[in-house]
């Protein structure tokens, strides 16, 4: 299947390890009893310092090899992730128009919204986008410092601001069942009437068709 000579595969079977793994393998017996000993909380900077404050000589980089190799992990404070949106089994939702079929034809005939977050320095930052299918252009966007239920409105309403003058009637917006305090009342899981914006009495001269999927 690779196209290699026999010799080669019975040499490379019978060849003995190179000296980086056999010192990985002494090793990995170090950092297995450091990280024991240390009620296995340490991650790969304090293994490193308490081997070097030992007399074993090592890098960084070179810890984090074994480590990762025997499944090993320091204990960080908190979760480096964040959940944005909570299923609710008992709301009803608008029936699934898409059907994993993201495909269309033309702009403005499907949109597909989510929100998520990324991690800063500074900490989380959450994000709302609309993109049309189309053209796989963000076509509405929105950052928050904090997960609130308006920031995937303005998200939806900077796209139809951005978008009404191209003509947006018979378009479908898709996301997924996700629910976030304050969403229900949202275009985001309602079917939205002809000309009405409750927000801010903004005549919108067309209607968007939720779709909602489970699971994806």
């Amino acid at each position: 299947m690779l196209q290699f000579a026999p010799a080669t595969y019975y040499a490379a079977r019978s060849r003995p390890p190179c000296a980086r793994s056999a010192r990985d393998e002494e090793l990995k017996v170090k950092i297995t009893r450091v990280f024991t000993e240390n009620r296995r909380v340490y991650g790969a900077d304090k293994l490193w310092r308490q081997l070097n404050r030992e007399g074993i000589t090592i890098a960084r980089c070179t810890v984090r090899r074994p480590m990762h190799d025997l499944g090993i992990f320091g204990v960080t404070r908190g979760r480096a992730w964040k959940r944005t949106t909570i299923p609710d089994k008992r709301a009803v939702r608008p029936a699934d128009l898409v059907e994993r079929d993201f495909t269309a034809t033309a702009p403005n005939r499907l949109w597909v919204a989510d929100l998520t977050y990324v991690k800063t320095h500074v900490g989380f930052v959450y994000v709302a986008f609309v993109i049309d299918v189309f053209s796989r252009y963000v076509v509405g966007w929105q950052v928050s410092t904090r997960l609130r239920s308006d920031l995937a409105l303005d998200a939806l309403e900077m796209a139809i601001h951005a978008r009404r003058d191209q003509g947006l009637a018979g378009l479908v917006q898709h996301t997924d069942m996700g629910v976030l305090g304050g969403f229900k009342e949202s275009s985001q899981h309602c079917l939205v009437a002809p000309r009405v914006d409750v927000r801010q009495g903004l005549r919108l001269e067309f209607s968007i068709r939720a779709s909602c999927a489970v699971g994806c």
